[in-house]
């Protein structure tokens, strides 16, 4: 029996060693999010990617491979990677390809298509055995979800997710989930960290002077916060306080125990629930799905574990859970109405003046369970001023029609500010939380504003 032969075929790629050291990771991982900056090479990286898994495709376990590749529109995709593409099968023989329809397909019968984001339903219902995903930033955020995850589920593709920042969105949001989670792969490409033929140091330097401070770090360090000057509360910040600790109870000890809740109003908003012990913010709580009284039921169960002196409900749709905390004897519970009127007349709404005290919180010293979750909803409102000159901050409904999805994890830390709470008589033999930041070593790891008093 005679054996297939394989040939080699030069494409005329001729990776740099940063981008070896991806195509390397790709082999061990089946998901990767790449942050590079400008003329990295990333586009290249990645056509070079599906067009090397294209002609390796396996026919034996999945016949007729299917790769995608995927910009925010379709003529981004076909100005972006089209030309790439064909230039590699040239040097194939028996490449079919069909312009109109953005796909070339190989002797092997894989097949790479390009298509845009932006025409989601172009894709829903497909397989995919690879995609490469690129400039997530301007994707609506259902679309990796809801449509492209599970087209990768039936033959356990592969995906790989390039871009530059572009603010706090999707592609934030996702770089910071797969920095957790061993199954993906994660690399930043900063200009000050890499050394790249094409592009020596003396270009980056007069790229520096030519940009803007803002332009260079988002586009050539690789600085997500950058692009938004009108962010309320920023990554660094967000970051300075996940990674600082509580020394001990003591430290807790005298300050006020507050919940926050904030009710889903749609069916894709999520209910949280979040505890907050002064300077400390427990891990939230997330819930699916739930009703309003399976949610009265369970932030009475949390009210009678963790004692607060207040316990602040979103009342946008939370009356019924308001009224059953009621019921049940729970008289320390208060309707935060977030569109209300403020009790500062610098700020638009109480939503505003809740967060912006939430901000000055964290800037003194707030301490932040490390969920990646959080840390995006944090960053994702901007804040403007209106007519009066009052400070309004971003609504949900814009935060989602820019492709973010609802900040309801902040929005119920931020309920936990809603009024100034006086402490009530605590036990001085309370220890911290499950879940709360790992006590210091000592007093020296510990360099919060409100160290130690005498």
């Amino acid at each position: 029996m005679s054996e297939k032969k394989s040939k080699k075929v030069s494409l005329g790629y001729v990776p740099h060693a940063y981008q070896r050291e991806v195509h390397n990771a790709i082999v061990n991982h089946r998901f990767c999010v790449l942050v590079c900056h400008r003329r990295f090479g990333k586009t290249l990286l990645a056509v070079f990617s599906l067009i090397d898994a294209a002609l390796r495709h396996d026919n034996g376990r999945y016949p007729n491979g299917r790769y995608a590749y995927i910009a925010p529109y379709r003529n981004q995709a076909k100005e972006i990677a089209w030309l790439y593409l064909l230039a590699a099968c040239l040097r194939i023989d028996g490449v079919r390809k069909h312009e109109s329809e953005l796909w070339v397909e190989f002797p092997n019968g894989a097949r790479i298509t390009l298509y845009g984001a932006d025409n989601a339903d172009t894709i829903r219902g497909k397989y995919f055995d690879g995609v490469v995903g690129d400039e997530l930033a301007d994707w609506k955020a259902h679309v990796w979800g809801e449509i492209l995850r599970p087209a990768l589920a039936d033959r356990q593709g592969w995906a790989l997710f390039i871009g530059t920042p572009k603010g706090i969105n999707l592609f934030y949001e996702l770089y910071t989930n797969a920095q957790m989670d061993p199954e993906w792969y994660t690399g930043m490409f900063r200009a000050d960290e890499t050394e790249l033929e094409h592009l020596p140091k003396s270009e980056i330097e007069a790229m520096r002077m030519s940009m803007s401070d803002a332009e260079f770090r988002q586009e050539m360090l690789c600085d997500f916060n950058a692009a938004a000057d009108n962010v309320l509360i920023t990554i660094d910040m967000v970051a300075e306080a996940c990674a600082r600790r509580v020394p001990g109870p003591e430290f807790l000890h005298g300050l006020p125990k507050v919940i926050g809740v904030d009710v889903a109003r749609f069916g894709d908003d999520r209910s949280v629930i979040v505890k907050r012990w002064g300077h400390l913010v427990y891990e939230p709580e997330v819930l699916d799905n739930v009703d309003n009284m399976h949610l009265a039921g369970m932030v009475a169960n949390r009210i009678a574990q963790f004692r607060p002196d207040a316990t602040f409900v979103d009342g946008g749709r939370g009356e019924g859970v308001i009224d059953r905390l009621r019921q049940l004897g729970h008289t320390d519970v208060f309707e935060v109405q977030f569109g209300g009127k403020a009790n500062n007349p610098r700020y638009a709404n109480k939503r505003s003046e809740m967060w912006d005290l939430g901000r000055q919180w964290l800037a003194e010293g707030g301490v932040l369970p490390n969920n990646a979750e959080l840390k995006t909803d944090l960053c994702v409102p901007t804040y403007s001023f209106n007519g009066a000159g009052n400070l309004i901050l971003e609504s949900k409904d814009s935060i989602k029609e820019r492709g973010m999805k609802s900040p309801d994890i902040a929005d119920a830390v931020m309920c936990t500010f809603a009024e100034v709470v006086v402490a009530k008589q605590h036990r001085h033999d309370e220890k911290l939380p499950h879940g709360a930041p790992a006590v210091a070593a000592n007093d020296r790891d510990y360099t919060v504003p409100w160290k130690r008093r005498t």
